[in-house]
């Protein structure tokens, strides 16, 4: 049985007269009565007797009956629901974003679009930008946000620059490195970050600094460089919030802007047509800068 024939029986149930039940399913009373009798060889019993004073349903078709309510219910909110589908976020939304985006920046980003999309859910992985293009191109995410300035022939839209400065709390001027004792404080992180850093240096210093600590960690590197062991070059995303606890230098590339690095997101054109990934890149929208 189909619910059109479940719907019959409800109606008849309820009006209990043929000619009404007719009008009220928009059928004629011979066909209406075709149907019923369809319906009564498939489960093979009587379901209604007819009578002067019209339908009496019988012990077993009140079975049938009553259990086609609950068909036609279940069916109704089934219904209810793949509606509510288009008008809400549901799935799982996967991201891989560099680590520094993913320290400093994405938590306010993801906390927005989990209070406003309390059904849909959030896969994560950070790691270097390289790591991520790998990700995207193995179909491990829906969309990917990287630093730098990639070669991406995808979806490609810019979030954010933000500037470079050299952090330490005695250095007060930039050409007091060449003399400088104390150690440059490095992290590691993708090759094109070391590239721009080297580049900035050998353009203003004839030697490479006289002393240096490498860090696996950006964090571990800003807390060094706050608690004075020795200087730092870190993007201002990562020091917003420590401001008034070191001297903070910008980078300057040339004569009228300074160091930068931009911060992208990527992806393949078919992964934003998903309702979770429009739905992270309206809440994204209100984080650009």
């Amino acid at each position: 049985m189909n619910t059109s024939e479940f719907q019959i029986l409800s109606v008849l149930a309820k009006e209990k007269n043929m000619r009404k039940a007719a009008e009220r399913l928009f059928v004629s009373q011979p066909a209406l009565s075709q149907r019923l009798q369809s319906i009564e060889k498939n489960w093979n019993v009587k379901i209604f007797i007819r009578t002067q004073k019209g339908l009496v349903i019988t012990p077993a078709g009140e079975k049938i009956v009553e259990f086609a309510e609950e068909v036609l219910m279940k069916a109704d909110k089934v219904k209810e629901d793949i509606t509510s589908l288009d008008k809400e976020v549901y799935g799982t939304l996967k991201i891989a974003v560099a680590t520094i985006i993913g320290q400093y920046w994405l938590p306010k980003v993801l906390k927005k679009f989990i209070q406003q999309y309390p059904n849909a859910k959030v896969s994560l992985i950070t790691g270097w930008s390289s790591d991520i293009v790998k990700s995207l191109y193995e179909d491990e995410v829906h969309v990917g946000i990287i630093r730098g300035n990639p070669e991406w022939k995808g979806v490609k839209q810019h979030l954010l620059s933000d500037k470079l400065y050299l952090v330490d709390t005695e250095i007060n001027e930039i050409s007091d490195l060449e003399h400088t004792e104390r150690p440059f404080i490095q992290f590691k992180s993708d090759s094109t970050y070391y590239q721009e850093i080297q580049v900035w240096w050998h353009k203003k210093f004839q030697s490479p600094p006289k002393r240096t600590i490498v860090v696996d960690q950006i964090e571990t590197c800003k807390q060094m460089a706050l608690n004075g062991i020795g200087y730092a070059i870190l993007p201002s995303i990562t020091i917003q919030d420590d401001y008034e606890k070191i001297k903070k230098i910008p980078l300057e590339k040339d004569e009228v802007s300074n160091l930068h690095r931009d911060t992208w997101l990527i992806g393949y054109e078919s992964s934003f047509k998903l309702k979770q990934v429009e739905a992270f890149m309206e809440i994204l929208s209100a984080y650009q800068k």
